[in-house]
């Protein structure tokens, strides 16, 4: 818009230029944002953010969200861990020398039980066993060590 067009030349000459007499019209006189919520907005934030004010439960000092993290890995991807020519050495030999499948090194600490195994024993090393994962690895034949 052109200045010529603006409301303020109308105004030139009008001391308060409209806005009340002397001292008026500060930057922010209730203060910015959520200021004063506790004092003038007071209605605003009991209607509408009950709660908003005080505190609530216990401190947890150093909280740490990642304690009870456990990757997991299924049965049935549970020979994409070893090589696959392992698992034929595995197959051709009939001496019972089953391989060892080490979870823990692949980054997994749990096995679960999803899925089928074939008929070849193998020892399996990991930190937990789901119930199910154990039945199915004895079923072929197999072992499950636990690490630490």
């Amino acid at each position: 818009m052109p200045s010529r067009l603006r409301k303020t030349r109308k105004l030139w000459g009008h001391v308060s230029h409209s806005h009340g007499r002397i001292s008026k019209r500060r930057k922010h006189p209730g203060g910015q944002g959520n200021a004063g919520g506790l004092h003038h907005p007071r209605i605003n934030f009991d209607n509408y953010h009950p709660g908003y004010f005080g505190k609530m439960g216990v401190r947890h000092y150093h909280l740490k969200r990642n304690q009870s993290v456990c990757p997991t890995v299924n049965l049935d991807n549970l020979w994409t861990l070893v090589s696959e020519q392992t698992r034929a050495n595995a197959a051709k030999n009939k001496t019972g020398a089953a391989p060892i499948v080490d979870v823990v090194r692949s980054g997994y600490d749990r096995v679960l039980g999803k899925g089928r195994l074939p008929e070849q024993p193998v020892i399996v090393k990991a930190k937990f066993f789901r119930r199910r994962a154990k039945e199915k690895i004895k079923g072929v034949g197999g072992a499950c060590v636990l690490v630490a």
